[in-house]
């Protein structure tokens, strides 16, 4: 039988209308706070941009996704690369990843409440979380129409409060919204 999301997301994969070539701007801006070995998960991976950044920083990266569509695209750019990334056709919420094993984890355009006590008990002591969203408070439509796949204010924070926060922004509507990062939360946290 299949599962709705996975063909939901297979669909849109196949259009080409989805997935991004390049990491989101966490991983990007921050990642001087990657340990030099170690392990990664790209979680709900979509098409991979976040675990080809990863394997390239020299972690061992597992990439999950619901999409068999955006796993397969993953696996050809990974063989493309030369990059050696574990991926799986895997739904997280049904099989969450297991306790202690990665050193980093990417969450990125991906929100189900639930899971997240599941992805901080699966970091190592001192792993890292990296965390981008869409949040409610917004200044145009990109992004989920469903406020229920949005973060509410300062809901990331509340949500990963387990954790030592290193890194979070969120600038909703403050100042000229013309400028800044809108429309989404950023946070990297550490396991204690």
């Amino acid at each position: 039988m299949s599962h709705p999301d996975a063909d939901k997301w297979n669909a849109v994969y196949q259009s080409g209308k989805h997935g991004r070539d390049e990491p989101v701007r966490i991983l990007k801006d921050y990642a001087h706070l990657l340990p030099k070995i170690g392990t990664a998960l790209d979680l709900a991976c979509g098409t991979g941009a976040n675990a080809i950044f990863l394997a390239q920083h020299g972690l061992q990266t597992s990439a999950w996704d619901v999409s068999e569509q955006a796993i397969n695209r993953l696996h050809e750019s990974a063989i493309q690369l030369g990059l050696k990334i574990d991926t799986e056709i895997r739904d997280v919420i049904v099989k969450p990843p297991e306790a202690n094993r990665f050193d980093v984890i990417v969450v990125s355009y991906f929100l189900e409440r639930t899971l997240i006590p599941y992805i901080i008990d699966a970091l190592h002591m001192n792993g890292l979380l990296f965390y981008q969203t869409f949040t409610r408070e917004r200044v145009d439509d990109t992004g989920p129409t469903n406020d229920g796949y949005r973060l509410a204010e300062n809901e990331l924070l509340k949500l990963c409060g387990n954790l030592h926060i290193v890194i979070y922004r969120e600038e909703g509507m403050i100042g000229d919204t013309a400028y800044g990062f809108r429309n989404e939360a950023m946070l990297v946290g550490q396991r204690h």
